[in-house]
């Protein structure tokens, strides 16, 4: 079986955490066009209104310049020093979100202790209802685990090595 990608109306970090962990072990990149052009968009959009002097009040809470609009601006700025200028404010969104995804994807990652992406599988996802959890996908949200719950709480020596701490 190849190595497989994923598309169509990914947008989040907790889409790309479900992706790879339904398709594991053959899912191994997800696609995003989009949601990855549309903090492009507004970055455009940005530069254009700081230039003409017209920054939505809905954008001006967040500051004036590019460095207090986009959290990453600072990043790139140390990183590429006066070229920093040169870099279009919709490549920065574009960053600034790809950023985000990477950090709230390690996040996710490190919730389920798993701190690669070659380690996430089924078992990381539940179902919220009951109805789901008779496919074969993921277990009731309720009995998640409780074959390891009921161990530790049942299994004298678990318990006597919780206690003896």
């Amino acid at each position: 079986m190849p190595d497989l990608a994923m598309a169509g109306g990914f947008s989040l970090e907790d889409h790309v955490f479900k992706a790879i962990a339904l398709g594991a072990p053959f899912v191994k990149a997800v696609c995003m066009g989009r949601a990855t052009m549309i903090p492009a968009m507004v970055g455009k959009n940005i530069q254009r209104w700081i230039h003409e002097e017209k920054l939505p009040a809905e954008i001006k809470k967040y500051g004036e310049t590019a460095e207090t609009i986009f959290v990453s601006a600072e990043t790139l700025k140390a990183k590429y020093g006066k070229e920093y200028k040169k870099i279009p404010l919709g490549a920065v969104g574009m960053y600034t979100f790809c950023d985000r995804l990477m950090l709230g994807l390690q996040q996710l990652m490190a919730g389920a202790r798993k701190f690669s992406l070659h380690y996430l599988d089924r078992s990381d996802l539940v179902s919220l209802t009951r109805k789901l959890r008779r496919l074969p996908v993921s277990p009731y949200v309720m009995e998640s685990d409780m074959e390891e719950a009921e161990r530790i709480l049942y299994d004298s020596d678990v318990t006597a090595g919780f206690l003896s701490r």
